[in-house]
């Protein structure tokens, strides 16, 4: 009994996990601020998100410049 149970959750681990490995992604551009909405341009590379999809947004990050 353990071992099928062990087996279901190895199972079930791999198959939700499989969908953030096939995720998109992609360099964009923010184009636009409309109230609450961020549009964004991807280019040619738009054609692999979808409506509705969820996306991760990591803002660039600029390196401190030190003076005297």
């Amino acid at each position: 009994m353990k071992k099928l149970t062990s087996a279901l959750l190895a199972l079930a681990f791999v198959v939700t996990s499989t969908g953030t490995v096939l995720a998109a992604s992609g360099k964009c551009t923010v184009t636009a601020i409309e109230g609450e909405k961020v549009v964004l341009d991807c280019g040619n590379k738009a054609e692999k998100f979808k409506v509705g999809d969820d996306v991760k947004i990591k803002s660039s990050k600029s390196k401190a410049i030190e003076g005297c």
